[in-house]
């Protein structure tokens, strides 16, 4: 979710210029005659939201005659990073992709800088199109806090986490399958002792703390989750489920499930050595699927994290329109445009999870397996977001101090602590 945590594609695009893909010509600089509308995303083309917004784009200017769409490809930290500024200035593009979350989207709408959709969300139905666990993020108050309020931003996707695991090397080694937490262990214990690092782990990025975070899960509930992500009571970082989280962590570094020289690799290097079958198993998000899908040249499978009702996961990330946008009515077009069945579903058949598709239109097996997980934790309130959200500037905080645990030089309290301390900076005051 993250922030600059999971975009997969964020090594494939350009960070530090843009790059327009359409054909008609540079940008305008957002002049408001209704006949330009500048989009900015940061989806890699061959992904399966990249697919689906480009053909968005072609549906958009066959319904909008003489209307062209100038596409600038962002990098994502780079929209990330300067969001704010170009927002506050006539540069803004008329609709983008934006992260989800208090620290970025909620941020945003506090200072002012994204239109309000409450009154386009209601006429447009949008409001009814997307279910209540993957709307929390679309909608923020007056500080900025997710889940209520005013709706800023309409999740275009929705993304989970699971564990994908390379069932040859499974078979190669002779573990058995992990139906269950302690068969997870088990399999991992099998695999160290046979001389394999078991997880693919990228501590410079958003990995190693989602690993963490998935561990406190394990040991909490849906009032945790709000508490921590939404302000509803207060968060102790040297709580039951915390402290489970970081000492298992710890313990699992120690007993060689997780290598301490991936305290500096990135999540590049955790995906790519699990597509050359090095690992055999990868705790991490749908953004992974389709490539997995493109690239895996063995058998592989995925399941949800064993026995817990809560995983990292939220709607995707947002359509927002700058308050500055010059075509403001362009804007709403096209993300009612990607939110029809017909790209939906197109979505859902390349491997995204889809927010508003016909179930029966999904036609790949491997598609309706992914997006019936999606299901059933969105049945069961198991979205449980992601650990950076809360508060602006955590993710850094988060990798740095996670690092630590990799590498040993923290023990786990002083980690909460520091976590606590940064926490507290950051929330608002109870």
């Amino acid at each position: 979710m993250l922030t600059a945590r999971r975009r997969v594609v964020a090594t494939a695009v350009i960070l530090g210029g843009s790059l327009l893909l359409t054909s008609c010509g540079g940008s305008d600089g957002g002049s408001a005659d209704g006949k330009t509308l500048r989009l900015w995303h940061y989806e890699g083309p061959d992904s399966a939201m990249g697919v689906a917004w480009n053909e968005a784009v072609k549906e958009f200017e066959r319904t909008h005659p003489g209307v062209r769409v100038t596409f600038e490809e962002k990098g994502f930290e780079q929209i990330q990073k300067t969001a704010p500024m170009v927002l506050n200035s006539s540069d803004a593009p008329d609709v983008m992709e934006y992260n989800k979350g208090n620290a970025t989207a909620g941020l945003l709408s506090k200072q002012g800088l994204l239109t309000d959709l409450t009154a386009e969300a209601t006429q447009r139905g949008w409001d009814q199109k997307i279910s209540a666990g993957v709307r929390t993020t679309s909608r923020y108050d007056a500080d900025g806090v997710m889940g209520s309020g005013k709706w800023y931003g309409v999740p275009n996707y929705a993304e989970y986490t699971m564990v994908f695991y390379n069932k040859d090397l499974f078979k190669k080694y002779g573990v058995a399958e992990p139906k269950t937490f302690d068969d997870l262990t088990a399999a991992m214990d099998e695999f160290v002792e046979a001389g394999v690092t078991p997880l693919a782990n990228a501590g410079a990025e958003y990995m190693a703390q989602q690993y963490l975070y998935q561990l406190a899960l394990t040991e909490a509930d849906r009032s945790w989750v709000d508490a921590y992500e939404l302000y509803r009571g207060k968060t102790d970082f040297h709580d039951a489920a915390w402290t489970y989280g970081a000492e298992t962590f710890a313990d699992w570094v120690k007993k060689g499930y997780i290598g301490k020289q991936s305290s500096s690799m990135k999540a590049e290097d955790a995906g790519v050595s699990f597509i050359r079958g090095k690992a055999p198993i990868l705790f991490s998000g749908s953004w992974w699927y389709g490539r997995f899908k493109a690239e895996n040249t063995f058998d592989w499978g995925t399941f949800l994290w064993p026995d817990t009702n809560l995983t990292l996961g939220s709607g995707g990330n947002l359509w927002v329109v700058p308050k500055g946008a010059k075509n403001k009515d362009l804007a709403y077009d096209f993300i009612d445009i990607t939110l029809s069945k017909k790209i939906q579903n197109l979505l859902g058949n390349k491997g995204g999870v889809p927010v508003a598709a016909d179930p029966s239109a999904i036609t790949d097996p491997q598609a309706k397996d992914l997006i019936a997980n999606f299901n059933t934790l969105s049945r069961r309130d198991g979205l449980a977001f992601y650990p950076d959200w809360p508060v602006p500037g955590f993710y850094d905080v988060l990798v740095s101090e996670t690092q630590k645990l990799i590498t040993g030089s923290t023990p786990p309290d002083d980690y909460l602590t520091a976590l606590q301390e940064a926490y507290d900076k950051g929330a608002p005051k109870q």
